[in-house]
């Protein structure tokens, strides 16, 4: 035979009032205030107060039910979950960079910055130029790419950045290189110093040019 206790309804079975112990009718400044007392009484036990925060919760959400079928009128004062969808604060959309990856990139140097490697530069283009062997073609390629390394080292501090820009300035200035030294007529690159290096020399020269634009304007 049932015992009286197991006839009665279990927590489980009760709706979000009968939890919170408020009737239907009950205005939303009653259920707030129940709502509040519970939290007071149950203070420091949280399996308590999650299970009044959820019959509270249920409580709006199904007012807010009603309110959006018209059959009740909702205070405008109240908790969120009371408001309709087209009232609800819209997020706010993070702002956008204000650069773009160009402006993050690239830089105008200053006129101090111009100095040091126009300088580095033109003395290693001109060294090639004196003295166009393999051993210096080398010497300068190094130097270039060197240099450009610590000049762009110096802006950000990041070593991985550096060597980055460095090695693209390198390719870069070697495949316009010998594109360029494909375009010069035969009649004229007897003009380029070097003879048999020639080719080299045109190809130090124009990487030179680059990693010398990368170290003025790479930040």
């Amino acid at each position: 035979m049932l015992d009286e206790t197991q006839l009665q309804p279990t927590m489980s079975d009760q709706t979000p009032y009968e939890k919170l112990g408020v009737a239907e009718s009950a205005s939303f400044e009653e259920i707030q205030s129940t709502r509040d007392r519970l939290l007071r009484e149950y203070a420091g036990d949280l399996k308590k107060c999650s299970e009044v925060e959820a019959s509270y919760d249920s409580v709006l959400m199904r007012r807010l039910k009603l309110r959006q079928e018209g059959k009740i009128k909702v205070p405008d004062g109240i908790r969120f979950a009371e408001k309709t969808p087209s009232s609800l604060p819209k997020l706010a959309m993070p702002p956008l960079p204000s650069g773009s990856w160009m402006t993050d990139t690239f830089a105008r140097p200053s006129l101090l910055e111009w100095v040091v490697p126009t300088v580095v530069g033109l003395v290693l283009a001109t060294l090639v130029a004196l003295n166009p062997l393999p051993a210096t073609v080398q010497f300068v390629g190094g130097m270039a790419t060197g240099s450009t390394l610590y000049a762009i080292y110096r802006k950000d501090r990041n070593l991985g950045r550096s060597v980055l820009f460095g090695l693209l300035g390198l390719i870069l200035g070697y495949v316009i290189g010998v594109g360029l030294w494909g375009l010069i007529p035969n009649e004229f690159r007897s003009v380029v110093p070097g003879g048999a290096q020639a080719l080299s020399v045109v190809v130090t020269w124009v990487v030179c040019l680059v990693l010398w634009l990368t170290a003025l304007f790479v930040k």
